[in-house]
Formats: structure tokens, sequence, C-alpha cells
């Protein structure tokens, strides 16, 4: 029985839930790309899956006009996450900075955000729930930290304050 129970244990440890896992077939329909455009800027960012089968989120961010940002969100149907801790990422980056974003309602006008550093080669990222904090166009809330059941809604963003051109390569997005 000891042993059943420590099984139990340590099999619930490691159980994953895949929000998204990108391949040739992914249907990305439900990826939709929002640039500062929305807001007189002019950058442009685009996303598709490449000929190898990952999410490729790629674009140039331009300062003009007071833009400075790209974006790809993601809306499904309402995901219980209470059993899970963290968001795992497997990713590529090119060196530069993003922050992943969730939100619990697609309606909320804020995101709970974490930003992260690219390495430039494939990587993991590991995102704790507890660490997104509520956001609103650059702005930190002062709203306690994510804390939901429930997600509908995750979102990649670049904005470092810079021209620059951005390339992010997307492999699986999983709750853990």
């Amino acid at each position: 029985m000891k042993y059943i129970i420590c099984m139990i244990i340590l099999f619930s440890a490691i159980i994953k839930k895949v929000i998204f896992d990108f391949d040739n077939n992914a249907d990305t329909k439900d990826w939709i790309v929002v640039n500062d455009v929305v807001m007189g800027g002019k950058s442009l960012g685009y996303f598709k899956v490449n000929n190898l089968g990952h999410g490729l989120f790629e674009g140039s961010i331009s300062l003009e006009n007071n833009g400075g940002f790209s974006s790809v969100h993601y809306r499904f149907d309402k995901m219980e996450v209470k059993e899970f801790t963290k968001v795992i990422i497997r990713l590529k980056g090119d060196g530069k900075n993003y922050q992943f974003r969730v939100k619990s309602n697609s309606n909320d006008y804020y995101s709970y955000i974490k930003p992260f550093t690219t390495t430039g080669v494939w990587e993991n990222i590991e995102i704790p729930l507890k660490d997104m904090y509520p956001s609103f166009r650059g702005r930190r809330l002062e709203h306690p930290n994510f804390s939901k059941d429930y997600i509908e809604e995750i979102a990649f963003l670049i904005a470092n304050g810079k021209n620059e051109h951005f390339k992010l390569l997307l492999d699986k997005i999983a709750l853990e």
C-alpha cells in the first residue's frame, strides 16, 4: 500500500496538461497577432507554423508614432489550472526579452505577466503561476499575483523599447 501511495504522489508530481503542442498539422486559426498599429504604431509581427512544425512569431518592432510592441494571443475554452503550479514553454528565442501573459477571463482588461529572456537555443522556460503579476499597458497593477482557478487566454509579447527584429519559435506549452 505504501508503494502505491508513493507511486501516486510521484506520478501526480509529473503530470502535465498541454495547452498547445505545435506540429505541421496544428490548427493555429485561434492564434491572433496584435501589433501596436491598434494605437497608431508601425510594428509588424506575424504568426504561422513553419516547415518544421514550430509556431513562428516573427517581425519588427518600430518606435514610430509611439509604437513599440507586437503580441500573439491564443484564446481557448476555460481550462482549470488549480492543480498546477507552473507553465513550461519549450521554445527557441533570439536572445531578446519577452513576456508570457495569461488571462483568467479573456474579457479582463489586464493580463498576468512574467518577463523572460531567451538564449538563442532550444530551452524550457518555467513560469510559476504565483509569480505572474497583473499589468495593463505596461503598468503593474495593485492587485494580487495570479491565484485563479482557470485560464482562457495566453499570449507572448515583445516590447523592449527599441527598434528591433524578433523571432520566437514555439514547440509546446504545458501546465505542470
